[in-house]
């Protein structure tokens, strides 16, 4: 079994239930990055045991938030031993809007991984497209690079889809047997 974290930042409690879900598929740990950007403690170990790290974070205008940058930058100390390299890596996202360019910060996950030489896993699901597609469904949201969900500003975490959860727990459930097979 591929030992696997999850790290996240979370501002309103959408991508922590997006990042539950994630972590429910690929039987993960979740670290959650606090409100000041930080990780606790033993933040920094657990990802350099890990055999494969998932990030995520919010759409904040188009990007990762703060918080996220903030964890990203601070990774340069792990980037400098190579620490994270060839482990696999993954992300997701959430935004107020159904597009909110989301995808801006799936590539700033991706860059990420890839300056620390880590193998991205994109989520290998066709979006749900046709004319009999629900909210509800997996992949309404369409993305490809990774697990994109959209939750009205307004709303509660307890609102989000549970198609868009879904998404999440299948992106997890794919690391984890990518990981597995790496590892095996």
């Amino acid at each position: 079994m591929p030992d696997i974290v999850v790290v996240y930042h979370s501002g309103y409690g959408h991508t922590q239930r997006m990042a539950q879900a994630v972590a429910d598929g690929a039987q993960a740990r979740l670290l959650a990055i606090d409100a000041e950007g930080n990780l606790p403690p033993e933040g920094w170990e657990l990802l350099k045991a890990a055999d494969a790290i998932i990030f995520g974070s919010p759409t904040y205008m188009g990007s990762v938030s703060w918080q996220f940058k903030k964890f990203a930058d601070a990774s340069s100390r792990p980037f400098y031993a190579y620490e994270w390299k060839d482990k696999v890596a993954a992300g997701f996202t959430n935004s107020g809007a159904m597009a909110g360019d989301k995808f801006n910060t799936i590539v700033a996950l991706f860059t990420l991984a890839m300056q620390h030489g880590m193998v991205w896993v994109g989520l290998g699901l066709m979006p749900s497209n046709l004319r009999t597609a629900r909210r509800d469904d997996v992949n309404y949201v369409g993305g490809y690079a990774g697990a994109m969900s959209q939750s009205p500003v307004d709303a509660s975490a307890e609102a989000m889809s549970s198609g868009d959860l879904e998404t999440g727990r299948l992106l997890g459930e794919r690391v984890a047997a990518v990981a597995s097979r790496m590892k095996g």
